[in-house]
């Protein structure tokens, strides 16, 4: 059975705009904040997306192969670890509305998913920090969103 998102995580398969890992990985922050269809390949989720259709899903075997690949964790770490300097290192997310705030959605569920809880909070603890550094700007619904996704 074809893996793609794992495939794409090891940084051997390719997105569907034919990128691999390590391209995403490279994005300037201005790309990342352009860009809307890589965010699914670094942060699967079982549900399919409202915002990019076509993008990957992930099945329970697929993820189950995700956590037992050392490879693919470590992508995933990666990715984890470049959005995390993004949200740290840019400001244009911290208003009360912006697409940035399904991403960390997003992200806190697919890394709570993929590498347990404890890492999830770390990745929400860093954004909620970042919100409430600038008077809890972020709108109510968007921070309930992020602690259900953390659970």
């Amino acid at each position: 059975m074809a893996e793609p998102i794992r495939e794409f995580l090891r940084g051997e398969g390719r997105d569907g705009r034919g990128r691999l890992l390590a391209d995403v990985l490279a994005f300037d922050d201005a790309r990342i904040e352009a860009v809307h269809d890589f965010i699914q390949w670094l942060f699967p989720l079982p549900d399919p997306s409202q915002a990019v259709p076509g993008s990957p899903v992930l099945g329970t075997a697929e993820a189950a192969a995700i956590r037992a690949d050392p490879q693919a964790l470590e992508g995933f770490r990666a990715a984890l670890e470049r959005m995390t300097r993004f949200y740290a290192g840019t400001d244009h997310w911290l208003v009360r509305f912006d697409h940035n705030h399904r991403r960390i959605t997003r992200i806190i569920a697919a890394t709570r998913a993929l590498l347990g809880r404890e890492e999830a909070a770390r990745f929400h603890a860093a954004v909620a920090a970042r919100d409430a550094a600038e008077g809890g700007v972020i709108d109510l619904a968007s921070r309930r969103y992020w602690e259900r996704a953390l659970g």
